[in-house]
């Protein structure tokens, strides 16, 4: 099985990158503005949809069959899990990368030493858990997380749910797998080298990746602007579609 991607649009290549238990379909009320502007490739990562079929274990296994997906020189944009990948990808030389887009985005997801903004590790394993329990409430569970502190929060969340549904459910091994990957994972001492224009868009309310973490992460970028989406959490690619494209857009070029 090949890595499933949607193409749509023309002009710049930019890569669309989604987040844990979701699919490409995630981005589909950006794409419809971005296709204007942007030869887009939005992918489900391996696990995921229609690429539900395919494994990972870990970061760089993740990236490594993303990027045979991604054109050379392509912009690339990730949210959440995807914009971890969308910075491993960004550091491959023989990609070329031009520019990034981190949405809702940090370099370690868990509490570390020097690094309070993040969930605490105990959280992230009382989700490994859950999925073990019942991984359909685990899912909706995390999608409510994901809309908590947006206005409009409860429209969020029944659009991710009906988002969700139309592509195939993401494997339980990827769904556990996600989770490994957001718990190990920590590019603080990596990003300084990632030289790219890069901006970082983070929703002013998002209680599940703190705006705290976004803004040290577009500090430590060397090209790095910070935009904050007032009254977004973290599904601002649902909740503030219009305001992301138009973040996104000053990535042509």
């Amino acid at each position: 099985m090949t890595l499933h991607v949607d193409q749509r649009g023309s002009g710049p290549d930019l890569v669309l990158l989604h987040g844990w238990a979701l699919h490409g379909g995630a981005w589909s009320s950006v794409a419809a503005r971005l296709a204007a502007r942007f030869r887009l490739h939005v992918i489900d990562l391996p696990g995921h949809g229609h690429s539900r079929d395919l494994a990972f274990t870990d970061l760089d296994s993740l990236a490594a069959q993303v990027a045979p997906a991604v054109p050379e020189g392509s912009v690339v944009c990730g949210w959440s899990l995807g914009a971890q990948v969308a910075m491993r990808l960004a550091e491959a030389a023989s990609l070329g990368i031009r520019a990034l887009g981190l949405v809702a985005s940090t370099p370690s997801f868990v509490t570390r030493d020097g690094w309070s903004p993040g969930i605490a590790p105990a959280v992230l394993e009382g989700f490994r858990r859950d999925l073990r329990r019942d991984r359909i409430a685990t899912v909706r569970a995390f999608l409510q997380l994901n809309a908590r502190g947006a206005s409009g929060a409860r429209a969020c969340v029944r659009r991710l749910e009906a988002l969700i549904g139309e592509r195939p459910a993401a494997s339980g091994a990827a769904l556990a797998a996600g989770l490994d990957v957001l718990a190990c994972t920590d590019l603080r001492t990596r990003s300084a080298a990632l030289s790219q224009p890069a901006l970082v868009i983070h929703g002013l309310r998002d209680e599940l990746v703190p705006v705290e973490a976004g803004r040290l992460l577009a500090a430590s970028l060397p090209n790095a602007r910070f935009v904050g989406i007032d009254d977004a959490a973290h599904a601002p690619l649902v909740s503030h579609a219009d305001a992301l494209a138009t973040a996104l857009e000053r990535l042509d070029g």
